[in-house]
């Protein structure tokens, strides 16, 4: 710490160094008229001394942060680095006068310089901008971290004295973007995913709205919320755990295919793939079922694949991933019949938990107290560690949510007798869509029985009131809305962090959002 104050003050005499020299080290602005990506690429050497000489009337300005310097007397070579890459600067004394030569050695790599100059080639082979002038547009105080950089004989890259520490990265992204290159490509590619999952939509006629963000009622997911206070109506408002209930209003409202990317915000645990503050894209199509969310779903991955990488199948880690459709389709009752020999529609409850306490897999029976409950537990701690490459689990036990409707093939009173039999489960049309072991979604057939609807959201209030933390509260208005009518519709939610993580191999949620949620220090 003491070396880095050393420098800090070292830099702040260099600071007032320039100023005495008349020279304004934070100026308002800088005409740019190209970038170093587009300068390099369309550089062709010019064929004869007289073409040679013509192009030093040819003038381009390029301004970026310095991330080389190499001092030589009366000359000086520095690399600058802006949005789209590096490009080497070449500076004499002779040319630029006395006093901008003193101020330019009075520069540090992280200090941003404007450049107006003509283009060359240097004996080394490599396109520079000659300057013919430089303005100096931000002094860095704060020195970066200095990232030495060697590639060998065969062309391998060979990092030195990296910007490494993950906690470090995630609380100064900043830094992080200019030292580690690959961490801007993430994000370039994030931004890339979500435009294309936008076209895709859009494609299909789906339309963009927006949602709250604070509700008076939380609902849409078992969650626990976030909860904060609104001073002027003096009333407790939550931080939404999921944007369904109010997307469905707007299907009752006539909007026949919306979808909206929200931040959606869980009061849990924290790890590899989950972040209390995260995104979800969410959509809704009247008159349609499950079966065409599926198809929606895998259309959505499959494109945003290929605009992000140019294929279907990407490596995460040492595994490769095929995105191509269409997806297997999977049972959960045949998932866990297959992986574990029980048949679920014929066992008892009894079976499924002396099951899962001699495999010695935990549960808790004030969440998983239900026979529905148990299969579902047992298919998570069964089956989930198989599926990795992309597939759509399929027809839940309607245990696990309140907003789905029961199987098609169901009769009125098959659904009566069943719901008075603790071992029979009535099971739902939900699927989640699995890839790399992990649930990259949600998506059911809606209910829109208005009478259902209450009778299962009220059963989640009682499950509330004998200690489940995670269960939808009873929204009045939602059911007022269901009670307008709501045609058949399928609904689907996607995490989108998640599936940047696939596309883009990273392998912590952290490493696909810019400014992930870190304790204070």
């Amino acid at each position: 710490m003491s070396e880095q104050n050393e420098l800090i003050k070292r830099r702040l005499e260099e600071l007032e160094k320039i100023r005495e020299l008349g020279i304004n080290p934070y100026p308002h602005r800088f005409d740019v008229t190209s970038d170093s990506e587009t300068l390099i690429s369309n550089f062709n050497d010019p064929e004869s001394d007289e073409e040679k000489e013509s192009r030093k009337s040819e003038t381009v300005s390029v301004a970026g942060r310095i991330m080389a310097i190499r001092k030589m007397g009366k000359a000086t070579f520095c690399h600058i680095k802006d949005e789209t890459g590096r490009i080497q600067i070449y500076i004499k004394k002779d040319e630029i006068g006395d006093i901008s030569y003193d101020v330019f050695r009075l520069l540090d790599i992280g200090d941003i310089i404007g450049v107006t100059g003509y283009l060359f080639r240097t004996k080394t082979g490599e396109v520079s901008v000659h300057a013919v002038s430089y303005e100096l547009l931000t002094k860095s105080i704060h020195p970066l971290p200095v990232v030495k950089e060697e590639t060998t004989e065969s062309g391998e890259k060979i990092i030195h004295d990296a910007f490494a520490d993950v906690e470090l990265r995630y609380r100064q992204r900043y830094i992080d973007l200019i030292v580690n290159e690959n961490v801007k490509d993430v994000f370039i590619k994030r931004t890339k995913i979500i435009q294309s999952i936008k076209r895709t939509l859009e494609k299909n006629k789906f339309f963009e709205v927006e949602t709250p963000t604070l509700q008076s009622l939380y609902g849409g997911a078992n969650a626990q919320p976030f909860v904060t206070h609104h001073n002027a109506l003096d009333i407790d408002l939550y931080l939404r755990i999921s944007n369904e209930l109010f997307l469905k209003r707007l299907i009752v409202g006539g909007f026949n295919r919306v979808y909206e990317f929200v931040r959606d915000f869980r009061n849990e645990g924290i790890d590899r793939t989950h972040n209390p503050e995260f995104t979800q894209v969410e959509w809704y199509q009247a008159y349609g079922d499950y079966f065409d969310s599926m198809n929606m779903f895998e259309e959505v991955v499959e494109q945003a694949c290929i605009d992000s990488n140019g294929t279907t199948k990407v490596t995460y880690g040492d595994i490769e991933l095929d995105f191509k459709r269409p997806w297997k389709r999977l049972r959960m009752s045949d998932a866990i019949l297959d992986k574990t020999g029980l048949n679920i529609h014929e066992i008892k409850k009894q079976e499924i938990i002396d099951y899962l306490n001699t495999n010695g897999i935990d549960f808790d029976p004030k969440i998983s107290h239900s026979k529905g409950l148990l299969i579902a537990n047992l298919f998570e701690e069964t089956c989930e560690e198989d599926l990795i490459q992309p597939v759509f689990i399929y027809d839940f036990p309607i245990d696990t949510t309140p907003l789905c409707k029961p199987l098609r093939e169901y009769t009125p009173e098959q659904l009566k007798e069943m719901d008075s039999d603790p071992e029979k489960v009535i099971f739902a049309e939900r699927f989640e869509p699995y890839v790399n072991k992990w649930e990259m979604g949600n998506s059911y057939t809606e209910l829109n029985d208005p009478v259902l609807q209450r009778k299962l959201l009220e059963g989640q209030v009682e499950r509330g009131r004998a200690g489940e933390k995670e269960t939808h509260p009873l929204d009045e208005d939602f059911l007022k809305a269901i009670e307008v009518g709501m045609p058949p519709t399928t609904g689907v939610g996607m995490g989108v962090d998640r599936l940047v993580m696939l596309l883009t191999n990273s392998h912590s949620i952290r490493d696909v959002i810019f400014f992930p949620l870190m304790r204070p220090l």
